[in-house]
């Protein structure tokens, strides 16, 4: 037996896959499919992580089993390409965006190659292709032909050092997270995609899915639907200011309002508002903050309030302060609340750093200390129409009220905004749309595209915030489609989040030329049976791309009307100090240094077992040495070994209970618990002291999921015929997974006194005689008369006494 030297294996079996395409996906439609996604990866130049190989490996550990039990299986990987990071490094560094992207791909693909992942490298794909972004041009072609898209005014976070619009994330501290510039609050025209309409459905719909719990809650509470009234309050100026309220049973409470400092109504009556210079540095001043950190619970609360201008409280007809803060935005509901600081702890917080009124409406806690929020039941008080009324009547005879009285209507809100689609950079899919002076916006006509992305001598954005683009006049100016007239490009490119909206049905069909997928093929392969990817795209990303699967869906381009049954998620694995991996932290694990020195299939291993899948785990370099050591004690396996053809009567039970305990847990995702019934099961092999070739044959595609170089390996040693990865999956006889020996408990007038080990198949009498040797339960016979014996085999024995 020579000895275990992994990357000599692992690089013969990475190239006998290659060449043979042994995990390309066939479109043979008679054999049942398995499509598994993870999210293809933005190709830093970094490379690749420790973390990355958790979930890539997690579901080739499953794409691997269900191969082997006869599906079909189609695990792709492509490139998320487009994006800011790349475009700052080509700036910096005086390199196209396209020879960054290249780079970084090769070494990314690389590495993942070096892991073994049974990818299916046929249908790679890359989002900065133009015969991919093609079909993204033409996805919002169709959403515009169809009022989706739309052009609009709208606020962005303006960077003045980097010149570009940046999203809430990419702003800390009111700050440039790239530059650590002061942004400010910019309206720009841009282009806008209404999944707002689409709102009820991604709500309705979640309910007939595998996720998680807690993905589904993140979804449900981004879209925030929610029933209530929008409330007009009459303003001492003779305006009104309309707010909307889940809760208008609250209205006597009301002490206060607040609005946006971006609320219109301001620059209305900036001539009657007497402290307008306060006011104006007050907008100034929150303009330099994200939407996130405006409403952040735990800040500090600042507003200014609006002198000269009162509000009527249009229930209890009194006169009462409008104030202004950032906690209020413009975009959510009607960017003005009314405020009940009794009831709401955001208010109280107000109301007590600003000396405001705090009165009690819903009976219960003492809202001196604190406000009383648990108020979805109890009596109403101090509100003069609904007085003494239970929380549910009182809002409907309010509700009432208020509609009959012209005051409030009923109405559906939801915090899901429309979804800005522009951005004024370069390192992204043109949009292909023309502006015409006498047709307006024109699409360009579908035979045309794609609108290839322009070289470029500059990255760097305009001073006035337009994209690079905007500079190339030979590329910008263009002809009509309509009238033929001088017309000009749109110069704004998408997000990096269009092109991973739909590339799950890109690689259903990566090379078609005529349509972004065929329709056959998508019934075939469609939905996506499990995705996986990190928690924090189960929000954003996973909306978006339901929201464009059910945009194609109503075209009948799709089937179904959800593109994942599944979706699941994975925790991070941090440092060894137990932090974020991070450059400055310097707890940063490289792969490519793990599988130099301990293997590829040890780092597959290490990350399948070193934790619950779903939670965070600590990198130990001691657990890598501990797998290292156990692929080594499988390979010693070879000097064991003698023949036979069935599992040997000293080893059946074990390998069946194992059987069971690994297929079941790999398909749950407690590859640890799986992994450690391997490791008790090498245990029980040892001690046996042999092996014969059918046990084997087993334990290696037991384990070959995990770590798959090393079992193919052995198996082409061991001479066993053909190839691992083209063997069955082994099935578990139920009956031997159940001890023969069990554990049984032992009462005594009905109460369990002691536990006894038996044969499920044990007489009456054997039971008796083991039971009365129980030192615990002869503590409670001895003295007293049996009077009634009740024996259940393999379940209970209970012993009556007097």
């Amino acid at each position: 037996m020579g000895e275990y030297r992994p990357n000599e294996i692992e690089k013969k079996w990475q190239d006998i896959w290659d060449k043979k395409g042994t995990f390309y996906a066939s479109d043979d439609t008679e054999k049942p499919k398995f499509y598994a996604l993870i999210e293809f990866p933005y190709p830093s130049g970094l490379g690749l992580h420790v973390g990355h190989p958790r979930p890539y490996t997690a579901l080739d550990v499953v794409s691997r089993k269900r191969r082997m039990e006869g599906y079909n299986v189609l695990y792709p990987m492509g490139w998320d390409a487009f994006g800011l990071p790349t475009e700052n490094y080509a700036i910096k560094n005086k390199i196209h965006p396209a020879i960054v992207t290249e780079r970084n791909i090769r070494k990314f693909k690389e590495q993942l190659k070096s892991l073994g992942l049974s990818f299916d490298w046929s249908r790679e794909i890359n989002t900065t292709d133009p015969e991919y972004y093609k079909w993204t041009q033409w996805i919002f072609l169709k959403m515009y032909q169809k009022g989706l898209a739309y052009k609009k005014e709208a606020s962005i976070n303006w960077c003045p050092d980097c010149k570009v619009g940046l999203s809430n994330e990419e702003v800390v501290g009111g700050a440039c997270e790239r530059c650590g510039t002061e942004v400010s609050r910019k309206v720009k025209n841009q282009w806008m995609l209404k999944i707002t309409e689409y709102a009820d459905r991604l709500v309705e719909d979640l309910k007939d899915l595998d996720y998680l719990d807690k993905i589904k809650a993140q979804q449900i509470n981004w879209i925030g639907k929610s029933e209530g009234m929008e409330i007009d309050f009459e303003l001492s100026t003779g305006d009104k200011l309309r707010v909307y309220t889940t809760r208008p049973d609250t209205l006597y409470g009301v002490s206060y309002m607040v609005i946006s400092p971006e609320h219109s109504i301001i620059d209305k009556l900036k001539n009657q508002i007497e402290n307008m210079d306060e006011i104006e540095e007050y907008k100034e001043y929150a303009s330099k903050k994200s939407d996130f950190e405006r409403t952040e619970l735990a800040k500090t609360k600042t507003g200014v309030e609006i002198k000269g201008i009162k509000a009527i409280n249009p229930v209890s007809k009194e006169e009462i302060p409008v104030w202004i803060s950032d906690y209020v935005l413009v975009s959510y509901g009607t960017g003005a609340v009314m405020s009940v600081p009794g009831h709401d702890t955001r208010d109280w917080e107000f109301a007590k750093k600003f000396d405001l009124p705090i009165i009690e409406v819903v009976k219960g806690g003492n809202i001196e200390e604190e406000a009383y929020t648990d108020t979805n039941t109890g009596i109403i008080v101090n509100s003069e129409l609904i007085n003494g009324l239970e929380v549910k009547e009182a809002k409907e005879k309010i509700s009432k009220y208020l509609e009959e009285n012209g005051i409030g209507k009923k109405k559906t809100n939801y915090k899901l905004r429309d979804w800005v689609f522009s951005r004024q950079r370069y390192w992204g899919e043109p949009i292909p749309m023309v502006h015409c002076d006498s047709c307006g916006w024109v699409p360009v006509p579908e035979e045309e595209l794609p609108v290839v992305l322009p070289e470029v001598e500059s990255y760097e954005p305009s001073d006035d915030g337009e994209s690079p683009l905007s500079k190339i006049d030979n590329w910008v100016n263009t002809e009509c489609p309509n009238c033929k007239k001088a017309a000009k490009r749109e110069t704004d490119t998408m997000p990096q989040w269009a092109g991973s909206s739909w590339y799950f049905l890109r690689y259903i069909d990566p090379n078609n030329d005529k349509e972004f997928a065929n329709r056959d093929k998508l019934d075939y392969w469609m939905p996506v049976d499990w995705y996986n990817g990190g928690m924090e795209h189960t929000t954003l990303h996973l909306l978006y791309s339901r929201f464009w699967y059910k945009f194609l869906y109503d075209l009948d381009l799709v089937p179904g009307k959800e593109p994942y049954n599944k979706r699941t998620s994975h925790g991070m694995i941090l440092g060894e100090n137990n932090e974020k991996m991070s450059k400055s932290r310097g707890n940063v694990v490289n792969p490519d240094e793990v599988v130099e020195e301990f293997g590829a299939d040890t780092l597959r291993l290490y990350e399948m077992f070193i934790g619950d899948f779903e939670k965070s785990v600590s990198w130990s370099e001691n657990g890598v040495k501990g797998c290292r050591r156990f692929l080594e004690r499988v390979w010693k396996l070879q000097d064991i070994l003698v023949e036979g053809n069935e599992y040997s009567k000293e080893l059946e039970s074990n390998f069946h209970k194992t059987i069971k305990k690994v297929s079941q847990d790999y398909e749950n995702m407690k590859y640890n618990t799986g992994i450690a019934s391997l490791m008790t099961l090498l245990n029980d092999i040892n001690s046996n002291g042999k092996l014969n070739k059918e046990e084997f044959k087993t334990f290696l595609i037991l384990l070959n999921p995990v770590s798959p170089h090393i079992t193919e390996e052995l198996w082409e040693i061991a001479g066993f015929e053909g190839y691992l990865n083209e063997t069955t999956w082994p099935i578990w006889d139920e009956e031997k997974t159940i001890d023969d020996i069990i554990e049984m408990a032992v009462q005594v007038n009905g109460k369990v006194r002691g536990i006894i080990e038996i044969s499920k198949e044990a007489s009456k009498e054997e039971a008796n005689e083991k039971a009365l040797s129980n030192d615990k339960v002869k503590s409670f016979i001895e003295g007293k008369n049996i009077v009634k014996e009740i024996y259940v085999p393999g379940r209970i024995y209970n012993i009556v006494v007097k």
